[in-house]
């Protein structure tokens, strides 16, 4: 079997009602901990990711990391860190947005983009694409020219890629 036949699904663990009942998590930490799954992943990410020519990814906290750190290392390009309030020393550049149980906010270090510089945004997983148009937004907000984002995987069936204004590259879908 060629690195290109090998379905990535079986990598990934799904967990009924995690971390609230009702709800199906997919788990990468089961692809990550195969090395050679992980190491194909990344590759195929990183051919998704690359046309786009990114300067900078830019890693939503905290799944994201994982695959951009990775990525950016592979692509030869910066990594700058979404974060969650308090999180990030420095000053900070935020964004707030509304959940369907409430409201969250991400912020960006005030430095860590320059204007125009081409990013995509990074994180394991599309369902609803919340915080992905958050993420793009905040982006945006400090001059970023955001020219995709990319996952590891879509729950097709949210709807969430039909929010977003970027192309949107994933390497696994499942119908939610």
């Amino acid at each position: 079997m060629t690195t290109a036949q090998i379905d990535l699904k079986q990598y990934i663990r799904h967990i009924p009602d995690f971390p609230k009942p009702g709800i199906l998590f997919y788990d990468i930490s089961t692809l990550m901990r195969n090395a050679d799954a992980w190491q194909i992943a990344m590759g195929r990410l990183a051919a998704a990711v690359a046309p786009w020519a990114p300067d900078v990814l830019a890693a939503i906290e905290s799944r994201g990391f994982l695959t951009a750190a990775p990525l950016a290392s592979r692509l030869g390009c910066g990594l700058v860190m979404l974060r969650k309030p308090g999180k990030l020393p420095g000053e900070t550049v935020s964004y707030s947005y509304d959940l369907e149980y409430g409201s969250d906010s991400l912020h960006i270090q005030a430095d860590a983009i320059k204007p125009g510089q081409r990013v995509v945004v990074m994180d394991d997983l599309l369902a609803t694409g919340g915080t992905l148009v958050a993420s793009v937004a905040l982006l945006h907000k400090v001059g970023a020219n955001v020219v995709g984002a990319a996952t590891l995987i879509e729950l097709t069936g949210l709807g969430g890629r039909d929010r977003l204004d970027v192309p949107v590259k994933t390497l696994v879908s499942y119908d939610e």
